[in-house]
This record gives C-alpha cells, sequence and structure tokens, in this order.
C-alpha cells in the first residue's frame, strides 16, 4: 500500500498519525515488510513513476498535523474542504497544497542546524532540484523543453541571474524537501522499530521533465539542443497491439560507464537510506532495452539495444555494501536476463495472476518457484484479484480453483493462502486483495491516463477482524519468524 492511500483529512495519505496506526497495524497482523510505490514529487499524469526528480520526496506526504504540533501551522490554515476519504484528487492538492505549506515556511527558522545539515547532505541533487521546480513555477509549470535555450542549455550566467532572482522560491522547495525527509525518517524508524522493513520503489527511468534530465543532459540520449533521440517504451504484444510508449529518455550508457556509473551509485545509495529493500522496476531493461525514436506515436517501430548489464550492478555492489535490491523481471525474461539475475544473486519476482493458462504450463506456477523470490498475487499495475477471477476465461478459471484446491469460502482468499504456502522467501499481498475489493480497488491501468494512483483506503476497513484473518494467514504458512 502506498503512502497516498491512507487515510487522512487532507486529501491524500502522509507521514502522519494514519502512517504509524498502519505500522501497528501490521506489526499486531505479524506483518514484517510494507511495499511503497516510489515516494517522489509527482509531475503530469500523477504517476509515480513520472516525477521532477530520482532523488526527491513528494510534498504532498507531507503530514500537516506535524507542522501545526510544530508550530508551524494552525488549523484553521490546515483545513482543507471538499475532500473525498477514498480518493485523492491531485488537482485540488496542486491548486491548494502548496498554498498551506508556504504559510509554514515563512514561519520555519532556516538557521535550524538539523536544516543546515540536510541542506549539505543532499546538495549533490538538491540546489538543482530546487532551482529547476522554481524555474518551473516562475514558467506557470511549463515542461523545461518551453523554458528558451538560455535557460534549457544552462546558460551559466542566466543560471547565475535566476538563482538570485528566484532565492526564495529555491528555498520553499529545500523547506519541503527538509520537512518530507524528517517525517519519512522518523515513520521509518518507527516501522523498524517495530520489526517492519519498507520496500522502495526505483523505477528504472526518470521523467524528461525532470531536474536530473535538465541538470545533466550528457547523461541522456539528446541532441546538441537537449531534445531526446530516443525514447523508452516496450513493444507490442498481447496486451497493446502499439506496444507501450513510456517517453522516458534513455541513458547515454556509454558515458555512465565512462563515468564509473556515479550517477547510479548516487541513486541506489540514497535509496538505501530511505528503504530497506529497493524493488527497481522493469529490470530486464538494464539487459535489452526498447528504444523509439523520439516523435513516434507509437512503439511499433522501436528497437531493442544492449544495456550495461551486469557491469552496473557490479558497480553498485562494489561502491554500496550489502544492498538489498528486488529485480522487478516481469515480461520476456530472456537467457541473458537469468545469467544476469544469477551473477547478482537479486531476488526476482512472481505474480499469481500470470500463472494461469489451461493451455500451457507457466513459470510463474508456484510449484516452479525458488526460495530467492518475491511471490505476489499481483501487483499496483495488475487487477485486483477479485476483478481478475471475474475477468477469467472459462477453462483458465477452472484450472485455477482446481490448483489453489479452492473448494469453499472466498476464492481471494485462496489465491492469498497458494501465494503465502509457496516456497519463495518473501510474500507480498496487496491490500486490496485481503479487503477483497473489485474495481473501485485498482491503483493502476498501465497505459491509460485519468483515475490511475487514486485510491485510498476507508479507514474503517482496517479492523481487528482484517488484522486478525492476515495474522492466521501468516501463522498457517509459517511466515512470521517465530513460527520458522
Amino acid at each position: 500500500m502506498h503512502i497516498s492511500s491512507l487515510p487522512s483529512p487532507y486529501g491524500i495519505g502522509s507521514y502522519g498519525q494514519s502512517a504509524y496506526a498502519f505500522v501497528d497495524f501490521l506489526h499486531e497482523a505479524k506483518q514484517t515488510c510494507w511495499q511503497l510505490l516510489p515516494l517522489g514529487p509527482t509531475s503530469y499524469g500523477d504517476s509515480p513513476y513520472q516525477t521532477f526528480s530520482a532523488f526527491a520526496n513528494n510534498p504532498y506526504f507531507i503530514d500537516l498535523d506535524m507542522l501545526i504540533n510544530d508550530g508551524l501551522l494552525n488549523k484553521n490554515e490546515a483545513r482543507t474542504s471538499g475532500t473525498n476519504p477514498l480518493t485523492v484528487d491531485y488537482q485540488k492538492l496542486y491548486q491548494d497544497r502548496f498554498r498551506i505549506l508556504k504559510k509554514a515556511f515563512d514561519r520555519f527558522d532556516q538557521q535550524d542546524e538539523n536544516y543546515l545539515a540536510f541542506l549539505k547532505e543532499e546538495s549533490y541533487w538538491l540546489s538543482d532540484y530546487a532551482l529547476f521546480m522554481a524555474i518551473k513555477h516562475a514558467h506557470g509549470g511549463k515542461s523545461w523543453l518551453y523554458w528558451g535555450d538560455h535557460i534549457r542549455l544552462r546558460d551559466q550566467d542566466v543560471i547565475n541571474h535566476l538563482k538570485v532572482q528566484l532565492k526564495d522560491e529555491v528555498e520553499f522547495h529545500y523547506f519541503m524537501q527538509y520537512q518530507a525527509s524528517k517525517q519519512y525518517q522518523a515513520l521509518k524508524l518507527y516501522a523498524n522499530a517495530r520489526g517492519i522493513s519498507i520496500i522502495g520503489d526505483m523505477p528504472i527511468y526518470v521523467s524528461f521533465d525532470s531536474s536530473d534530465v535538465w541538470a545533466h543532459p550528457e547523461m541522456f540520449e539528446l541532441d546538441e539542443k537537449n531534445i531526446p533521440i530516443e525514447v523508452a517504451g516496450v513493444p507490442p504484444d498481447h496486451y497493446s497491439e502499439d506496444g507501450q510508449l513510456w517517453g522516458n529518455p534513455l541513458y547515454k550508457w556509454s558515458y555512465m560507464k565512462d563515468h564509473g556509473y556515479a550517477w547510479w551509485i548516487e541513486r541506489v545509495r540514497h535509496s538505501s537510506k530511505l528503504f530497506d529493500m529497493v524493488r527497481i522496476d522493469h529490470f530486464i531493461g538494464f539487459v535489452n532495452y526498447f528504444a523509439i525514436k523520439y516523435g513516434d506515436k507509437t512503439a511499433v517501430k522501436g528497437i531493442w539495444k544492449k544495456g550495461p548489464g551486469d557491469d552496473l550492478f557490479d558497480a553498485i555492489k562494489s561502491a554500496i555494501k550489502g544492498v538489498n535490491i528486488i529485480a522487478e523481471d516481469l515480461g520476456v525474461v530472456t537467457p541473458p536476463v537469468r545469467e544476469v539475475l544469477k551473477k547478482t544473486g537479486f531476488p526476482g519476482m512472481k505474480l499469481l495472476q500470470f500463472a494461469f493458462d489451461a493451455k500451457e504450463s507457466s513459470e510463474y506456477l508456484p510449484h516452479f518457484y525458488e526460495k530467492n523470490m518475491i511471490a505476489y498475487t499481483g501487483t499496483h499495475d495488475n487487477m485486483t484479484t477479485k476483478t481478475w477471477f471475474e475477468s477469467l476465461p472459462k477453462a483458465d478459471l477452472a484450472y485455477c480453483l482446481d490448483y489453489i484446491n479452492h473448494t469453499s469460502g472466498n476464492r481471494v482468499d485462496s489465491l492469498i493462502k497458494t501465494t503465502l504456502g509457496c516456497v519463495a522467501d518473501t510474500a507480498i499481498i496487496p491490500i486490496q486483495d485481503y479487503l477483497h475489493l473489485g474495481k473501485v480497488g485498482r491503483m493502476n491501468t498501465p497505459s491509460t491516463l485519468g483515475g490511475n494512483w487514486i485510491w485510498r483506503v476507508d479507514k474503517n476497513d482496517l479492523t481487528i477482524d482484517l488484522c486478525n484473518k492476515i495474522k492466521s494467514f501468516t501463522y498457517l504458512y509459517s511466515r512470521f519468524p517465530e513460527t520458522k
């Protein structure tokens, strides 16, 4: 469950009381992991996989009640009207939240020692990000593609002038990143103390409209005017005849290698401070990635290119001892991908929703699993399991129900039990599946805009009965450390 999906009176989940209450819920239910989506500041489309920075935190997750307790806001200033407790309204957040946070910033002591230490420690990304966001604000939110050549191409005299001209707005973004980091780290410490590890998510690509690409164009496949040459996506398949055109700029892997993969090392090091385990999205793209000519309307004409493979991960593991990575290896797992997984030792992912085809066997069937894997019913990109059952062809449904030995009770619970009963070291269940939610609980439908990333849990659903059910399933399959 993502932070945005937590209960809150302010229109979106936060690092506040409800997050601590959810940690307590997980602890009582004998859970040991909480998996999140990426925490970055969301851009157009509201996707946590398209953010303004690979390093920054989402200001929407700053808890307003904590700012009230710190004396930076009063309750009237924090009041948000017209919010739906079961969905996130990103347009309303965009219109209201920064105005509220600005009031807190105006009262904040910028000579605070912890704040100054944060600015120094995070300077390698924070100054570029804050200036980027300040310039974006001055341009009415437009992409840096439309800022004019002197700013786009980072004429140093112009950049120096903007740092002075936009000083207050830059410092506002410093403040928001400090508050988000402070609140998140306190939550993580609490979770760890309660025996809960935090699994975070790292998108393989960064958004074109990000401080990373604007500040470091040399690391990406851009032309002399900093316009993308090729962009990311995936080819056509039986899910989409046009493929998926993500539009993210591709990395210039030759440059990355020549510079010792320094940016990637810093990115993984930063994520390792945030999370106990880091799930890297679209892991197969490090072995072979799909390149689509910039300006194409679909992914049909894209071509496969060779990625850095285990050379990148050798550099990361050499620089960061004890790095704990999950490889999101869903999709076409070729022999070269399997070889990189084997060399790195990273666990891959298995989804039971991918397993059941009455016509042929599948590597997603639990009897093929190994210990070094992470098992799921489904993820944020899939239907909820309840909806998935309703959509299965008749023969596949019969095969699935026979395989999971479903004879009575709720079939969603039967699939959850099969997931928990497999040999994989770790099993992750979306909270929507434990709640038996249908279409209303779906987090994201890939390749669509609108209606995604908005789901929120009803605070009245996190009941003692639900807690006890999760606990009983966990004990049944000896997945709590005390029972192993």
